[in-house]
């Protein structure tokens, strides 16, 4: 039955999440909101509410490395699992957007987010501020200096005909959703680890990391079919970023995060790391700026190479 729990509250979450973002899109575009902001900010948060929704329930539960090895783990499959997966279906694309902003603003998050987690195995309130405030830095960048990049996820927008009214229904709604499934999510999911005698940090790396990634994934594969999967690399490291910055600094915010596993800092982060250091020089070598099945191939691989041995 635990199982069963773990994947109803995927399905709950996987539904809630995309709920919550073509809601939230509707309002903001019958408000004319700009679809620079929305693609910046709205979009980016909302496929991103699983892992806080799991992460803030798992904290206030008193699962500190639940939290973390859920966002940890999800950045981890998203470059390994989905982008490999997308990469295989059709070779990705790199634009100049990905060395200009993607790229460079991934690495500054992991390593700002590595130096918090790695001085002191815990996660204060005034460190979740200083995430919160980089992540507006971030923001606030991109809103000035990339207009014309982010201006390119804007095509898949469309007006809604569905009224204001049922729009905010539906986010209440999808809130719902993402409550009850990150609650059934993690009662099952710590029921099983203490069945089997796992981790935390091992149930929420793996299995419940790649079902919050479930998103994510189904997204990219219908964009990657689509053969507009270059769109597909900055949506996985924008939700990575989001993850990290947003996520574990809303999170902390609210309740800060203690006695963070040794494992997580020396083993998983460092996994972390090379995950969003290996897309660059995947970029240069070979077929220049672009993600070949080969390399999505070895992308796969490597993420292989992470999970069995946790799984095992």
């Amino acid at each position: 039955m635990d199982f069963l729990g773990i994947l109803f509250g995927i399905v709950l979450l996987s539904h809630g999440g995309d709920l919550l973002t073509k809601s939230s899109v509707d309002i903001s575009l019958k408000f004319s909101v700009p679809k620079i902001i929305i693609g910046m900010t709205i979009v980016s948060f909302a496929t991103s509410a699983p892992e806080l929704i799991v992460s803030l329930n798992a904290t206030l539960d008193g699962f500190p490395n639940f939290a973390i090895g859920n966002v940890l783990g999800s950045n981890i499959a998203n470059i390994g699992l989905v982008l490999g997966i997308i990469a295989i279906i059709y070779p990705v694309t790199l634009k100049q957007r990905f060395y200009s902003s993607d790229f460079p603003l991934l690495l500054i998050s992991t390593c700002l987010f590595y130096f918090v987690i790695y001085t002191g195995n815990q996660i204060t309130r005034t460190e979740g501020f200083i995430l919160l405030v980089t992540i507006i830095a971030i923001l606030s960048y991109l809103f000035i200096y990339q207009k014309n990049s982010i201006s390119e996820f804007s095509d898949d927008f469309d007006r809604s005909k569905i009224s204001i009214s049922k729009s905010f229904l539906y986010i209440i709604f999808s809130g719902f959703l993402l409550w009850l499934g990150a609650e059934t999510l993690i009662k099952s999911a710590i029921s099983v680890a203490n069945k089997f005698e796992i981790s935390q940090r091992v149930i929420s790396i793996t299995m419940v990391a790649i079902g919050t990634s479930i998103p994510e994934l189904a997204a990219s594969i219908v964009a990657s079919l689509k053969k507009q999967n270059d769109l597909s690399i900055g949506n996985l490291i924008g939700s990575n970023i989001f993850n990290l910055l947003v996520v574990i600094g809303i999170t902390s915010s609210i309740s800060p995060i203690y006695g963070i596993e040794s494992s997580a800092i020396f083993k998983d982060m460092l996994w972390v790391v090379f995950f969003s250091v290996i897309i660059l020089p995947l970029a240069l070598v070979g077929r220049r700026n672009v993600l070949t099945r080969k390399k999505g191939i070895m992308l796969l691989v490597l993420y292989l190479i992470f999970i069995i041995p946790l799984i095992v």
